[in-house]
Formats: structure tokens, C-alpha cells, sequence
């Protein structure tokens, strides 16, 4: 019966996963990050006996997807602003010359 339970766990997780076509970068970070939580916490839930684990897993996984797309999404914006101060200093510099 936990080897069902798990594998129709997993089945869900990885359609819903497979689902993301349309959704924003964030969005599917916060989802892929449920589904492995989910994942984790059904495998931990099987060995304990304990199902709250699952709905843990999901919320923790979802919060951690979501927070590393955000760290990420900053972190393009740090490389893009320089980026551009570097094209403008490098502008300057070539304009000084001629």
C-alpha cells in the first residue's frame, strides 16, 4: 500500500511539473520546488508513518523554489547593471580618445 501511495505521489508531482508550459520563470521554480518537497516529504512520511510530512515537504520546497528564483532574478539584474556600466565606461573612455 506506502509503495502505491508513493508511486501515485510521484505520478502527481511529475505531471504537475510536466505542466508548466505557460507559467512564469517564478512559477515554476515555487511549483518544481513543491513537487520535490512533496516527493521528500511522502519518502519521509513512508519510514515514519507520519503523512503531515508530505504537506511539510510541499510547503517548505515551494517557499525554497520561490525564494531561490527571486535570489536568482537579482542577481541577473547585479550582472546586467555591470554589464552596462561597464558598455558606458568603456564608451567614455573610447570617446576621450578620439
Amino acid at each position: 500500500m506506502n509503495r502505491q501511495l508513493i508511486l501515485c505521489g510521484t505520478l502527481v508531482a511529475a505531471l504537475a511539473t510536466a505542466s508548466c508550459s505557460n507559467m512564469t520563470q517564478s512559477q515554476q521554480s515555487t511549483l518544481s520546488g513543491a513537487a520535490i518537497g512533496t516527493a521528500a516529504g511522502v519518502a519521509v512520511g513512508a519510514i515514519t508513518g507520519e503523512w503531515a510530512w508530505a504537506a511539510a515537504g510541499a510547503a517548505i520546497g515551494a517557499g525554497a523554489g520561490y525564494l531561490t528564483e527571486q535570489e536568482r532574478q537579482r542577481q541577473a539584474a547585479a550582472q546586467q547593471k555591470a554589464f552596462d556600466a561597464g558598455v558606458q565606461a568603456g564608451k567614455a573612455q573610447s570617446q576621450q580618445k578620439n
